[in-house]
């Protein structure tokens, strides 16, 4: 994974977190626009998201978080 991509995920999901408390749940495109104006970045994050850790469509933030810090 890319450090761009760790950075951004990481800092969406301190976002959420601290919107909605611990519980809220992500999918990989709330680290994107509604404009796909990264598309190579999307395909890193999806390919990350499901092939690699098969996760489901939603996940706790700071479940994400985690596993992104441990990279």
């Amino acid at each position: 994974m890319t450090e761009v991509l760790k950075q951004k995920i990481i800092e969406v999901c301190n976002k959420k977190m601290a919107q909605k408390g611990d519980n809220v749940g992500v999918s990989f495109y709330a680290f994107f626009k509604n404009k796909n104006d990264n598309p190579k970045l999307l395909m890193e994050a999806a390919t990350w998201w499901i092939e690699t850790h098969q996760l489901d469509h939603f996940e706790k933030a700071v479940k994400i978080k985690n596993l992104v810090e441990k990279l």
